[in-house]
């Protein structure tokens, strides 16, 4: 490359496969130049950290590449597409580091998941990572739908068999769901023989839902044999979850480890919420080591029990991916210490009044146009960064109603805010959280209101 001035995006259009599986194959886990690794990995021995899968030996990068939450942009139509460009610098990165485990779904950024995953990765040698994706059959769940959802997967990976491939979102609905979408239709006794003919080397399930339900699931352990298992587990949910919508992930992981079956695990820094938790909390992880990044305690919590096998994140920018390296190279184990003082920090955080929303975009689109997640998300920071005006008694009442008001304006376009809601439900069976979504929005738009009023 004579050329100085050419960019990482040019070269990788330039390149070919041959010559990225090779660079992938000497960087390694090394940062790229003009970054630094945090002190707390200095003591490291700077390589990507694996787990071994027991079941069948798979050495599995512990960082996992989530795939739902890459860049949007804009086709000549106007049409929202994926940025295949971003796309394959991220991938690029994250292969040379040593990141193997790449998780999506047919669901995924409006059904363009899949194929952006397959287009990125098909530069490299199809043994050199694991794919896992899932069987998203939430409304339409007949046979020859759910079997043609599972060979389209086949066709936009670009693969003609699935490393990890997983039931999506068991435990919505209860077990008269699971029933409906999988053993009524044959579709379990297919994904069975799937599975004996080598097509799916691993069968699994992502779960969400409440505890009987997850018993349940456990019970088939012996009749289907679950060869691994995706779990929501982070320092909030290990003690915190509501019990309804989830279960406290030191249960779930007790009885996966029992049974000794491999986990892997979603929602780390539940939908971004632990990488930028309230300031009460960054200000205790910052006196404890002032280097470290908020969501490398989050990662290194989750990554300190030894069942896991890969946890997945949802890198949308080149340095959300740095940041997760300098983690994950050299990783860390917690102390015992560390991991009670992060259960302090859960114990702060679940005081403050959140709605429990993963920003997974499941609810999206909104037949009104409302853009649902950006709406929670807005609120929730506010509530995580002490910006939430409270009632006119505040001593900078004044200040914060202002701050709120043109942030929300700033973040939603009016078009798209909380009062269009209509309450029409649709939103409600696809969200994982199981969130009273209408309920929440008509909240926030009252809230809105009086702030507006000046009635607070």
């Amino acid at each position: 490359m004579t050329d100085k001035n050419i960019s990482r995006r040019d070269f990788l259009k330039m390149a070919g496969a041959g010559t990225l599986a090779l660079g992938a194959a000497a960087v390694g886990c090394s940062p790229r130049k003009g970054t630094t690794q945090t002190s707390s990995q200095e003591s490291g021995d700077g390589k990507m950290e694996y787990r071994t899968n027991g079941g069948n030996g798979d050495k599995v990068s512990l960082l996992g590449y989530g795939c739902m939450r890459w860049q949007m942009t804009k086709d000549d139509n106007g049409k929202d597409i994926v940025d295949q460009d971003s796309v394959d610098e991220l991938v690029a990165r994250a292969m040379e580091a040593g990141v193997n485990y790449y998780d999506t779904s047919p669901a995924y950024l409006r059904g363009q998941s899949e194929k952006a995953a397959g287009v990125a990765l098909s530069r490299y040698p199809r043994d050199s990572y694991y794919i896992a994706t899932k069987l998203s059959n939430f409304q339409a769940y007949t046979r020859d739908v759910s079997k043609k959802m599972y060979h389209d997967s086949m066709e936009q990976l670009q693969t003609d068999y699935f490393d990890y491939y997983l039931l999506h979102g068991i435990g919505m609905g209860g077990y008269e769901a699971f029933e409906k979408r999988y053993i009524e239709n044959g579709i379990m006794d297919f994904l069975l023989k799937e599975r004996n003919e080598g097509r799916i080397r691993q069968l699994g399930f992502s779960f969400h839902g409440n505890q009987a339900s997850f018993d349940k699931f456990m019970e088939l352990h012996d009749k289907y044999h679950w060869d691994f298992v995706q779990i929501e587990m982070n320092y909030m949910d290990w003690k915190h979850a509501d019990g309804v919508r989830n279960v406290n992930a030191d249960y779930l992981y007790e009885q996966l480890d029992k049974r000794e079956i491999p986990i892997t695990v979603m929602e780390p820094l539940l939908g971004g919420r632990l990488a930028s938790p309230p300031e009460s909390v960054v200000n205790r992880l910052k006196e404890k080591d002032p280097d470290a990044s908020n969501a490398s305690w989050a990662f290194r919590f989750v990554g300190s029990y030894p069942r896991v096998l890969t946890i997945l994140s949802g890198m949308t920018y080149m340095e959300h991916l740095e940041d997760n390296l300098d983690t994950f190279c050299g990783f860390k184990p917690m102390t015992q210490d560390e991991l009670s003082f992060m259960q302090r920090m859960a114990d702060i955080m679940a005081e403050f009044p959140t709605i429990n929303c993963t920003h997974c975009e499941y609810c999206m689109p909104c037949p009104y146009g409302i853009n649902i997640p950006d709406i929670f998300k807005h609120y929730n920071t506010c509530v995580n960064e002490g910006t939430f005006p409270q009632s006119r008694e505040q001593s900078d009442y004044r200040k914060l109603r202002k701050a709120y008001l043109t942030s929300y304006n700033e973040a939603i376009p009016t078009l798209r805010q909380a009062d269009h809601c209509i309450g029409c439900g649709q939103c409600m069976p696809h969200c994982p959280q199981s969130i009273k979504i209408p309920d929440e929005l008509h909240r926030i738009d009252r809230y809105i209101e009086k702030l507006k009023q000046n009635t607070l």
